[in-house]
C-alpha cells in the first residue's frame, strides 16, 4: 500500500466522520444537506470550511457559560434597577394586536423586559447618525460603552478615534468591543493611540484566518453605544464612510438608526456589560452605570438581544411571530433575503391572507453569492402576492420591520439564517404609532426611488440568472 492510497483512505474515513457528525448535529435539514454536499463536491476544503466556520457553536461550553453570565448580569439588571414606569398599568391593557404576541414572546424567551419611560429619535442614514453620536460622546461625564461590528480607519472612523481619545484624556472610563473579523482590517496604527489614551479595548472572538473575512461564523454583528448609561444607541449603521455616500462602487449606503433616551438605555447598557465580561472577564455591576433616568416620555420599548449563546432564536422568533399577527401591512426593509422555510412560509400566507407585503431590498450587491440566493425566492413571493422593491439610489442596508400602526423593529439582526442563527444582534421592538408612522412615511418615500420586480418580467430574466439562484439557494443555509 503506498502513500497516496493511505492518505485516500484516511480522507474517506474522515469525512465519513465528519458526514456522521453532520448528521447527529439534528440542525435544519436544508443546512445539512448543505454541509454533506460541501463535504464531498469539494475534496479537503469542504472538512476544513466545516471544522472551522460549519460545527454548532451553539451547543460549546464557550457560550452555554456566556449564556449563563449574561443571564446573570441581566436578571440583575431586571430585578435591581429597572424602574417600570406605569408597568402595571401596561400589563392591564388587553392587546389583541402585534403588541400583545411579541410583548410576552421576548419576556419568555430572551427575558427582555418591557420598558415604558423612554424617548426615540429615529435617526436616517450616517451623517445625522454620526452627528448625533459624536455630540453625545463629546457631552459625556462619566462613561461612555461602545460596541460595533464594523469600525473602518476611514474618514468618520477617525472623528470616533479623536472623540474617544479626547474624554478618555479627560479622565472618563471609555470601553471599546470591535468584533475581530467585522474589524478586522484595523491596524495598531489606528489603536494604539486609543490604548495609549486609557481606552480600554477587546476584541470578540479573535480568529487566526482573517483572509475569511466576515464569512466567518459566530461573530457580534451588534451596533451599540451608549453614553453616561443615560443615551444609547442601536441600528444598522456601522462606523465607515460608505455610510457618507463616499463608496464608489456601491453609493450611497441607504439605513436606519435610533437614538434612545430612558429606561430602554439600561437594557443596552446591560448587554454591553455582559458581552464586556465575556472578552475581558470583567465583572462591572457598579451601580453609576445604571442612573436615575428621571421623565423621558412614554415610548414602549423592548431591547432583545440573539446569538449561538442564546437558548432560544429571540429575534428570528419574534420576526415569525410578527409576521403571522400582521392584519393590514408588513413592510421590510433588509439588504439581505436568505430566510428559512418557516419564515418564506409566513410571508407567503400572509400576502395570501390580504396583508400587504412589502419588501425593500438592494439593487447591487455587496455580496455576490447572498444577493442571487435572495433573488432565489423572488418567484414564488411575487406569485403569492408579496411586492418585492429594489432601493435605486444604492445599497439599502436597513433592517427595518413595520406591522399595522402599532409595531416597529430596527436593529442589526437581517432577515436571513446568519443572523437568526449565527450572529449576535441586538433589536429595538417598539409598540408607538408615531414612530410607526414616521418609518413608515420613510419607507414609502424609499420605494418612490425603488423599482418594482413585476413577476411577468422577472419570468424572463437570462438562463444564466436562474442558474446563478439556484445554486446559490442551494448554498444558503450555509451563508
Amino acid at each position: 500500500m503506498n502513500v497516496f492510497q493511505v492518505i485516500t483512505i484516511l480522507y474517506t474515513i474522515i469525512t465519513i466522520i465528519i458526514g456522521v457528525d453532520v448528521l447527529l448535529d439534528n440542525r435544519d435539514p436544508s443546512s445539512t444537506i448543505a454541509w454533506l454536499m460541501v463535504l464531498f463536491l469539494l475534496p479537503g476544503v469542504g472538512i476544513f470550511l466545516y471544522l472551522y466556520i460549519g460545527r454548532n457553536h451553539r451547543k460549546q461550553k464557550t457560550f452555554i457559560k456566556k449564556r449563563r453570565e449574561d443571564y446573570i448580569i441581566l436578571n440583575h439588571l431586571l430585578n435591581e434597577q429597572l424602574v417600570f414606569t406605569n408597568y402595571g398599568e401596561l400589563f392591564k391593557r388587553n392587546f389583541n394586536d402585534t403588541r400583545g404576541k411579541i410583548i410576552p414572546l421576548l419576556l419568555n424567551n430572551t427575558r427582555s423586559p418591557i420598558t415604558v419611560n423612554n424617548k426615540v429619535k429615529v435617526l436616517q442614514n450616517g451623517e445625522i447618525t454620526f452627528s448625533e453620536m459624536l455630540a453625545s460622546i463629546n457631552n459625556a461625564k462619566e462613561h461612555i460603552h461602545m460596541e460595533y461590528y464594523i469600525i473602518k480607519d476611514s474618514h468618520i472612523g477617525r472623528k470616533f478615534q479623536q472623540a474617544l481619545i479626547e474624554k478618555a484624556q479627560e479622565g472618563l472610563e471609555v470601553r471599546l468591543i470591535y468584533d475581530a473579523v467585522g474589524s478586522w482590517r484595523l491596524k495598531k496604527s489606528f489603536l494604539k493611540p486609543l490604548k495609549d489614551a486609557g481606552v480600554q479595548m477587546e476584541a470578540f472572538l479573535p480568529v487566526t484566518l482573517p483572509l475569511f473575512g466576515s464569512r466567518l461564523n459566530y461573530r457580534n454583528h451588534r451596533k451599540i453605544l451608549v453614553v453616561d448609561g443615560k443615551v444609547g444607541f442601536v441600528g444598522g449603521i456601522n462606523i465607515g464612510d460608505e455610510y457618507l455616500g463616499k463608496n464608489k462602487n456601491m453609493g450611497f449606503w441607504r439605513d436606519t438608526h435610533l437614538k434612545l433616551q430612558g429606561e430602554a438605555v439600561y437594557v443596552l447598557q446591560g448587554i454591553f456589560l455582559a458581552d464586556w465580561y465575556f472578552v475581558s472577564k470583567q465583572t462591572i455591576d457598579d451601580l453609576k452605570y445604571f442612573p436615575p433616568q428621571g421623565y423621558c416620555g412614554e415610548k414602549i420599548v423592548q431591547i432583545a438581544s440573539s446569538g449561538p449563546d442564546s437558548y432560544w432564536a429571540s429575534i428570528h422568533q419574534a420576526y415569525f411571530s410578527a409576521i403571522n399577527s400582521a392584519r393590514d401591512r408588513l413592510y421590510i426593509t433588509t439588504p439581505y433575503l436568505v430566510p428559512d422555510e418557516g419564515i418564506l412560509l409566513a410571508l407567503k400566507t400572509a400576502a395570501l391572507r390580504g396583508v400587504d407585503v412589502r419588501l425593500l431590498l438592494p439593487i447591487k450587491p455587496d455580496h455576490k453569492t447572498v444577493f442571487w440566493a435572495s433573488k432565489s425566492h423572488f418567484i414564488e413571493l411575487l406569485e403569492a402576492g408579496v411586492k418585492i422593491y429594489q432601493y435605486g439610489k444604492g445599497f439599502v442596508h436597513g433592517k427595518v420591520f413595520i406591522v399595522d400602526n402599532n409595531f416597529t423593529s430596527i436593529g442589526t439582526a437581517n432577515l436571513d439564517i446568519r443572523s437568526f442563527n449565527l450572529n449576535f444582534e441586538v433589536n429595538a421592538f417598539i409598540y408607538d404609532k408615531e414612530v410607526n408612522y414616521k418609518i413608515a412615511r420613510d419607507f414609502i418615500e424609499d420605494l418612490r426611488v425603488s423599482k418594482e420586480v413585476l413577476l411577468d418580467e422577472y419570468e424572463k430574466r437570462p438562463f444564466i440568472h436562474k442558474v446563478k439562484e439556484s445554486i446559490a439557494r442551494v448554498f444558503s443555509p450555509i451563508l
